[in-house]
């Protein structure tokens, strides 16, 4: 499956970060913002935290299409006000481009290309 890893700033302060982990504890996801990752192809999905740098990993499946991803999301209400509620603890990183909140990462090694 492929695995996809983004990257997003957290503001750097404390109870913005804490809340920011409390939204995403397990259960309070609000069940749609579930229902619309599980329905666009994405397998699993974790969110790491170091200081205030977020580490997003997404395993999907073959059908996984992010223009889909994103124009599914934009049509739905419940997943934009969460991005909205998100978008108020999140801030851009310096290079990303202005409308992009998760900046994708791109592999420049790994092991087993080097065996």
């Amino acid at each position: 499956m492929p695995l996809h890893y983004f990257l997003c700033d957290l503001k750097d302060d404390a109870a913005a970060i804490a809340a920011y982990e409390d939204h995403h504890a397990p259960g309070n996801v609000w069940p749609e913002v579930v229902e619309s990752i599980r329905g666009a192809g994405i397998r699993n999905m974790e969110i790491l935290r170091a200081g205030n740098r977020l580490v997003m990993v997404m395993e999907t499946g073959l059908e996984y299409d992010a223009q889909a991803k994103a124009a599914a999301d934009a049509a739905n209400p419940v997943v934009q006000r969460w991005e909205r509620l998100m978008d108020t603890f999140q801030q851009r990183l310096p290079f990303a481009a202005a409308d992009q909140k998760w900046v994708p990462l791109h592999r420049i090694f790994n092991l087993h290309d080097q065996l």
